[in-house]
């Protein structure tokens, strides 16, 4: 039977196609985590992407509103996460992210209980960084700086790797904040908390040598260290490919960025010092727990020592 086109809109008039309106605790965490607490969009978008899927965990099965989810809707939640096929550390970052809504939700007394406390992600292999050796450092720094633009990529590899700054650290540096007569730089990490991080002599003189010529590119009013061809502040992913270009060009192939050279410096401190606090401090680590993954990367650097050097480590079959 043929449907009339005055019956199909009629129809369609019935359904609702419109997507749930925005839930507003949510809107007003985001704007929490954002004003209040300092952390970047990025970091806070990330937030509101987990919280949006306990959103729609708790529309599909008609929970309620927050108070009514208690920790066993909680752990349905992370079983469903990992039905979907989110790994152990993702699901870990999710159950993070209700946690920290429901500590804000207990602050503005819209629920009793916080009942994501107490609850687990099923336990995921612990991923180590990646690192370059020191042989592969140098190599990645020893190029020609001629150009300003070279200069200045030149300055950018040194400063990660003397100081171990993170990316957005990095691109949101101000000439103010750089003191190559002391050797220090001053940070804005994570939360907007500041740190005060020394800079080695081989990233003084390379930096030293992109702030005689950054005025031929840099615009007078614009305040950033590093600067684009347009002369305004140089922005995370241009750092990024600069960085993986000039990998790509010193033979250390496409796995090489930003995050590299940062995980290269901090073990490499590590190693040589052994301080572990130390380099908690340099790298703005507000949990030891996030340092200590490094010292897992120096056991295995002695392990591989040991098994090929030690007399009684050599293995059946093996000369």
């Amino acid at each position: 039977m043929k449907t009339s086109t005055t019956e199909t809109q009629s129809h369609r008039d019935r359904i609702d196609f419109s997507e749930p309106a925005p839930d507003p605790w949510l809107e007003r965490f985001g704007r929490h985590l954002r004003q209040e607490r300092g952390l970047s969009p990025r970091t806070a978008d990330g937030y509101g992407r987990d919280l949006g899927g306990l959103e729609r965990f708790r529309r599909e099965r008609g929970l309620g509103g927050w108070d009514a989810l208690d920790d066993e809707h909680i752990r349905a939640f992370a079983a469903w996460r990992h039905r979907q096929g989110a790994s152990g550390r993702s699901i870990q970052r999710a159950l993070s992210a209700v946690r920290g809504f429901y500590a804000y939700l207990m602050r503005e007394r819209a629920v009793r209980r916080n009942p994501a406390v107490g609850v687990a992600a099923p336990r995921s292999a612990r991923r180590l960084p990646e690192v370059l050796d020191a042989d592969q450092v140098a190599g990645l720094l020893a190029f020609t700086a001629e150009e300003p633009l070279s200069v200045r990529d030149l300055a950018i590899l040194e400063l990660f790797y003397s100081s171990g700054l993170r990316l957005a650290e990095l691109v949101g540096l101000d000439l103010y904040e750089l003191d190559l007569r002391e050797g220090l730089v001053a940070v804005t990490g994570k939360g907007r908390k500041r740190r005060l991080v020394p800079v080695g002599r081989f990233a003084r003189e390379a930096l030293d040598r992109w702030l005689a010529v950054r005025s031929t590119l840099a615009r007078p009013e614009e305040s950033a260290i590093f600067v684009g061809r347009t002369g305004r502040r140089l922005g995370a992913r241009a750092v990024q490919l600069l960085v993986a270009r000039r990998a790509r060009q010193r033979g250390l192939g496409t796995g090489v960025h930003p995050h590299t050279l940062r995980h290269s410096f901090a073990s490499h401190l590590l190693e040589s010092s052994g301080d572990l606090r130390a380099v908690q401090e340099l790298l703005g680590h507000a949990d030891i727990g996030t340092t200590q993954v490094y010292t897992h990367l120096d056991f295995q650097h002695l392990a591989r020592v040991y098994d090929q050097a030690h007399p009684r480590a050599k293995r059946k079959g093996r000369p």
